[in-house]
């Protein structure tokens, strides 16, 4: 095992209070921290003694990923841990699958960044508030009409039909004069008045209307894979991802917004249960299935388990310890971890051991 140093990204939607406290920093911080990347992204690699940790396994993938991963993806870690921290709501998006990354990168096409699809899956780890996936056509149109405005006249008449698609397309082409009108309604549901506050005029103000609104409880997860339309609210969470920053967005954010585009990757269907809930594997050992490639997330807690518990994954294998103190050890050396540490151990023996009274988030490549 050896010690890994995550990045923080400094996005305006961030807490100034979750990671600071995780890492016995000073709270609050002199700004918001959205973000702690603890992988090998190019965007924010973490380190290892200083060192890139994506220059480490770019001179030996072999060596680090082991000759399977390697084989089949690359001289690259195929998966991105985060721990995100949102207070404030953060942009309405989507991700393409694998062959429209690969195709619209390609073609220089300026929403890509790489060439990767970006799957993903946030485990909360406080009261998370989110928006995921489409909800029943009537809930939204019931949600739509409280709002008494001609100008959503289409929208509501898409909706009766069942069409996702127009309804979207109907309300992002909104101008900023209905948003805010609609803001002000009387009856305005508390989410859009929440939203217009922080975006004035921003059309995905409604499109959130279209959503399922979720509050998760620690230890709930939701999966957000290719096409589905998300926006995170307020909370805390562990994210794990396939590795990639291919992101389309439709509103609520100062970033660049492509719409046209995410109405080509979004899939226009009902998601009718966006909740993953933690699926037992072993004494102390949690995790939350996801039907992916690149990356398998389990939680561990060497105290439910006696205080010593093992762990069966090989691969390269990154360690969160989110709280408490615990001891891991991949073979080659134990690693004493706090909170708010890390550490990545390379492909090698096929167990990490964990002793202590921590709590701890693995992600793996499956095998």
């Amino acid at each position: 095992m050896r010690r890994l140093s995550g990045r923080v990204r400094p996005y305006a939607w961030g807490s100034r209070t979750v990671l600071a406290r995780l890492q016995g920093r000073p709270v609050p911080s002199e700004g918001p921290e959205a973000e702690l990347w603890l992988g090998a992204h190019p965007g924010a690699p973490a380190t290892v003694d200083g060192a890139s940790l994506a220059d480490l396994i770019a001179a030996e993938p072999e060596r680090l990923l082991g000759g399977e991963v390697a084989g089949r993806f690359g001289p690259r870690l195929p998966y991105l841990l985060k721990v995100l921290a949102a207070a404030a709501p953060l942009s309405l998006q989507a991700h393409p699958d694998a062959e429209r990354a690969r195709e619209r990168f390609a073609a220089g096409h300026p929403s890509y960044v790489d060439a990767y699809h970006k799957p993903e899956m946030l485990v909360a780890v406080s009261q998370f508030e989110a928006l995921c996936g489409f909800r029943d056509p009537a809930a939204s149109a019931a949600a739509l009409s409280t709002l008494d405005l001609p100008a959503l006249g289409p929208v509501l008449s898409a909706l009766g039909r069942g069409d996702l698609r127009a309804a979207v397309a109907g309300l992002v082409a909104l101008p900023a004069a209905v948003v805010t009108e609609a803001a002000a309604a009387p009856d305005a549901p508390a989410l859009v008045r929440r939203l217009a506050a922080a975006y004035p005029g921003d059309p995905g103000v409604l499109v959130a209307l279209l959503l399922n609104q979720l509050t998760l409880a620690p230890g709930e997860a939701i999966w957000m894979p290719a096409g589905n339309l998300h926006a995170y609210l307020e909370g805390a969470g562990v994210e794990i991802m396939a590795a990639s920053d291919n992101v389309l967005r439709g509103g609520l954010t100062p970033k660049h917004v492509d719409v046209a585009e995410l109405l080509q990757v979004l899939r226009f269907e009902v998601l009718a249960d966006p909740v993953v809930r933690a699926e037992p594997v072993a004494p102390g050992i949690v995790t939350w299935p996801a039907p992916v490639a690149e990356f398998a997330l389990h939680r561990v807690r060497p105290a439910d388990a006696g205080g010593a518990l093992t762990l069966p994954v090989r691969g390269p294998r990154t360690v969160l310890c989110l709280a408490g103190d615990l001891a891991v050890d991949d073979g080659a050396g134990a690693v004493e971890l706090a909170g708010g540490e890390a550490a990545f151990a390379a492909d090698g023996q096929a167990t990490l051991a964990f002793e202590g009274a921590g709590e701890a988030y693995v992600a793996s490549v499956p095998t």
